[in-house]
């Protein structure tokens, strides 16, 4: 197949995104990017081309290996693209699904809203 397809349609293809429609709003909101250029939604996608999609709270990065039209299996998506995200952006969202465990003093009950807001902004910033 010579002909490109569209990126939308090739990321929902490789089951980047849920939906084709999330596809392509992610492309008009500028999270998609080839050759660190925004790129729409009706762009002519080509083998060999590296797509970088930011899926907060990683970057993901692509190669096109095949165009595909139609959705694939789970276990048929690394014979069509190749993934190159590096391993410290999967271990971001790792960190981030970890349950976190704060020490309370016994007998002072849940945190408040704004004990929360403090603890959450804490991990966010030991993290960086």
């Amino acid at each position: 197949m010579d002909q490109g397809i569209r990126i939308d349609k090739w990321l929902w293809a490789v089951r980047a995104f849920k939906t084709r429609s999330l596809a392509s709003e992610a492309c008009r909101s500028g999270k998609v990017k080839i050759l660190d250029q925004s790129v729409k939604p009706s762009r002519e996608l080509k083998v060999g081309e590296i797509i970088t999609v930011s899926l907060p709270p990683i970057i993901r990065t692509m190669k096109v290996l095949v165009i595909a039209g139609n959705r694939v299996s789970a276990k048929l998506v690394p014979g069509l693209m190749e993934d190159l995200t590096p391993e410290s952006e999967y271990q971001k969202l790792k960190r981030q699904k970890e349950p976190g465990f704060e020490f309370r003093e016994r007998g002072l009950g849940r945190p408040t809203k704004r004990e929360r807001r403090e603890i959450e902004f804490l991990k966010l910033y030991l993290d960086e």
